[in-house]
């Protein structure tokens, strides 16, 4: 399919956006690059590290959120079958090993071809999922990675959820 090259007017960058979000969470945030962005958040079982990446080429908001998790060579394996099981279970985004650091993130990317242009609540949207997806996960990588658990039971016991009051 041959590429048109249009070139798009946006009324203003798409991370001007999250930027703006991340000051009224008072979240901590860095720009130091027009296309990059970093945001800090303190979630229930760990501080998240979220890079916002505009994509121009494909105009793409690419979200990638990792967490303090370095995978020794020893349990790599186990923590790969264990993300292939988590991302059976999701609908948006998915877990990666980023092999040159050996840490676990989850990716996302939000798609504005045609110049749509990302609004505060979409901004939010992906943030948050990407959140609230390490944190629903984040136990089981640290049973697969410190109580020696398998990959099937470190999912099975995330998911297990209580009803009722006891």
């Amino acid at each position: 399919m041959p590429q048109l090259l249009i070139e798009i007017e946006r009324s203003e960058h798409p991370l001007d956006i999250v930027e703006r979000l991340a000051a009224l969470r008072d979240w901590i945030f860095d720009r130091a690059e027009t296309d990059e962005m970093s945001v800090s958040v303190s979630g229930r079982w760990a501080d998240y590290h979220i890079a916002f990446t505009w994509i121009e080429d494909v105009e793409a908001l690419h979200v990638a959120c990792a967490f303090d998790l370095k995978v020794p060579e020893r349990r790599r394996q186990d923590i790969l079958q264990l993300i292939s099981r988590i991302n059976e279970q999701l609908w948006v985004g998915h877990f990666d090993l980023w092999s040159s650091e050996n840490v676990v993130m989850f990716r996302h990317a939000l798609l504005l071809a045609g110049g749509a242009e990302p609004t505060h609540g979409q901004c939010e949207a992906v943030l948050r999922v990407a959140v609230d997806t390490c944190e629903r996960y984040f136990q089981a990588f640290q049973f697969v990675m410190w109580a020696g658990k398998s990959p099937r039971e470190a999912l099975d016991s995330v998911l297990f959820e209580t009803e009722g009051e006891a």
